[in-house]
């Protein structure tokens, strides 16, 4: 009996029955498995090796680990780190290391592997060194975030991406042509845009898409005449409809995808796309993201990334999150729409931001100084007695209303340039009433002896 065979097989959901049994029969991965490449190659050949299969739901991961088994003529072991703890975990290293003696390898796939702790991890580590196992796990998070070290290192990364909508397409296709695996020769009529309209909704997914054909095929049989000579099913825009309505995109409220698209929402509006912009915010509201979490990020790329050029941005972000909370969704939505819009189109600078971590530099660097004595309160006679106060200028009371010649920073530092303003916005006139009163500062104290 193959890998891929089993005496239910007419229970098992098409998605399953339709798995690929040769390289050359997965879709996608183009890029991984071209006939050239270091991977395909490696498997043709035998010589697998251990390996992290990085992607999102659905992209071909336990797949291409059946076919890393079958390729080199080893045992297969599937476990789920949802469903396993560490003495499962032994239990299958210990069989492995049975037929290893015996003189069979063992492909042991691990999926959702960044689920296991460091010390489960650990676990399977010497048996990669002696070669027990050939280890495959699969994750759809970032591996540098979730698996350590010690792994990563005895394993290559092998990045896979979603499935276009073409190939799922092409999958579709052939599971509606294929009558001993597939739904041929039921009789099954479907469109090549209604076709299309199930690879879209499958969202980069071949389960998903292949999942959605099966429950569309049901419907249409469900309708069909079961008195006609020859039965035929059409799956019309109609079943579509109620097969597609509730359908979602991929989106982890709290893993890696979630962070690539708050990281794409944020650098549209720093390069100035407002219709990147709206785009990312609709996708992370599609996907379920929370509307406060979007408009504190919101509030914090008016500080960060418009700052004083347009000083009405910030007060804008709050304003919108005050809507937000106050209408809910979907209404208070549109707010949230409106001021990502404004936040792109405005004009940006990030002086601001800037000159508060080189300060917060200069307080680390030059640790607890002493206020200059002239810039002291001086509430007592006691305090006065000793210096506080003495030598300070009321700046109201000087010409042009800036004491000049004083300085704001303790001795030991001297005059210090942290916010330089760009030539765009509101910092434009900042920036040119700032030059000239930091030349004037210098000239003073250039006249006053003070360096």
């Amino acid at each position: 009996m193959s890998l891929f065979d089993a005496p239910t097989d007419a229970l098992r959901p098409l998605a399953e029955r339709m798995r690929p049994r040769t390289l050359d029969d997965m879709v996608g991965q183009r890029r991984l498995l071209a006939p050239n490449s270091a991977l395909r190659k490696s498997i043709e050949s035998g010589r697998v090796h251990s390996m992290i299969l990085w992607g999102p739901p659905g992209c071909g991961k336990t797949t291409l680990s059946l076919l890393l088994a079958q390729y080199a003529d080893a045992d297969f072991r599937a476990i789920s780190a949802v469903l396993c703890g560490l003495p499962e975990v032994r239990q299958v290293l210990a069989e492995a290391a049975q037929r290893f003696a015996e003189g069979r390898r063992t492909v042991l796939f691990v999926d959702e592997v960044h689920r296991f702790n460091k010390t489960q991890q650990d676990a399977f580590l010497p048996h990669i060194e002696r070669g027990t196992i050939v280890f495959v796990g699969a994750t759809t998070e970032n591996p540098s975030f979730e698996l350590n070290s010690a792994l990563l290192s005895r394993c290559r990364v092998h990045v896979m991406e979603a499935v276009s909508v073409e190939d799922i397409a092409i999958a579709l296709q052939r599971a509606l042509d294929d009558a001993e695996r597939g739904l041929g020769g039921r009789g099954l009529r479907i469109g090549d845009a209604q076709l299309r309209l199930i690879a879209t909704a499958a969202d980069g997914d071949v389960r998903r898409g292949l999942t959605l054909l099966e429950i569309a095929a049901e419907l249409a049989e469900g309708e069909g005449d079961a008195e006609a000579t020859t039965f035929e099913a059409t799956i019309t825009d109609d079943i579509l409809e109620q097969v597609l309505a509730d359908r979602t995109r991929r989106f982890d409220k709290g893993g890696e995808q979630f962070y690539d698209q708050i990281s794409a929402l944020h650098k549209s509006v720093r390069s100035s796309n407002p219709d990147a912009a709206v785009y990312w915010l609709a996708r992370m509201l599609d996907g379920g993201c929370d509307p406060s979490y979007l408009a504190r990020r919101l509030t914090r790329m008016a500080v960060e990334d418009i700052g004083l050029a347009d000083p009405r941005a910030l007060q804008m972000a709050i304003d919108a999150w005050d809507t937000f909370d106050r209408l809910g969704s979907p209404e208070g939505e549109l707010a949230l729409a409106q001021v990502a819009i404004y936040l792109a189109s405005t004009a940006k600078s990030n002086a601001a931001y800037t000159a508060y971590k080189a300060a917060k530099r200069d307080v680390n660097e030059y640790g607890t100084q002493d206020v200059p004595l002239h810039l002291r309160n001086a509430p007592t006679k006691l305090m006065k007695s000793i210096g506080y106060g003495k030598d300070y200028r009321y700046d109201h009371d000087s010409e042009g209303g800036v004491a000049l010649e004083q300085t704001g920073f303790p001795d030991a530092m001297g005059e210090r340039v942290y916010y330089e303003p760009v030539e765009r916005g509101l910092e434009i006139k900042l920036k040119d009433k700032l030059d000239r009163l930091r030349a004037a500062r210098e000239d003073a104290r250039r006249k006053a002896g003070r360096s």
